[in-house]
C-alpha cells in the first residue's frame, strides 16, 4: 500500500495491520496489541479498546448460538446433551475467531476518527 493513500478500515481490521501505514503488524501476540508498528513507527499504547472489544462478542456470538440452538431444537429436537457437546465447542471457536477482529477494529476506529481521552474544558 502506498504510504500517502488512505488505509481501508476493513482491511487493516481484518488483516491486523497498522492504521497508518497498513503494512506493520497491529499485535504482538494473538490478542497483545504491539507496542508500535514495526513499519512505520506509530505508537499503539496510546489508544486503549478496554473490553469493548469482549463484550461485543459476547453479544454477538450468544445472539449467534442462541438463534442457530433454537433452530436446532425446534428442527431436530436434540436430547439436552447433544446441545452442550454441539455448542459449546462452536462458542469456543467463534469467540476466539472474532475477539482479534474486533480488537483490531476497535483500535483502528479510534486512530481513524482521533479518538482519545475525554477532558474537561476549562
Amino acid at each position: 500500500m502506498a504510504s500517502g493513500s488512505p488505509v481501508s478500515v476493513v482491511q487493516a481490521s481484518l488483516l491486523g495491520r497498522c492504521p497508518r501505514c497498513g503494512q506493520g503488524r497491529l499485535f504482538a501476540g494473538y490478542l497483545a496489541i504491539a507496542p508500535e508498528c514495526s513499519v512505520c513507527g506509530q505508537d499503539f499504547r496510546a489508544f486503549d479498546v478496554g473490553d469493548g472489544a469482549a463484550a461485543l462478542v459476547i453479544l454477538v456470538v450468544g445472539a449467534i448460538v442462541c438463534g442457530l440452538a433454537l433452530w436446532v431444537e425446534f428442527t431436530f429436537q436434540p436430547p439436552l446433551w447433544v446441545h452442550a457437546v454441539l455448542w459449546a465447542p462452536v462458542i469456543a471457536l467463534l469467540t476466539v475467531a472474532f475477539l482479534r477482529w474486533t480488537k483490531s477494529a476497535l483500535l483502528v476506529l479510534q486512530y481513524k476518527h482521533k479518538a482519545g481521552e475525554g477532558r474537561v474544558a476549562d
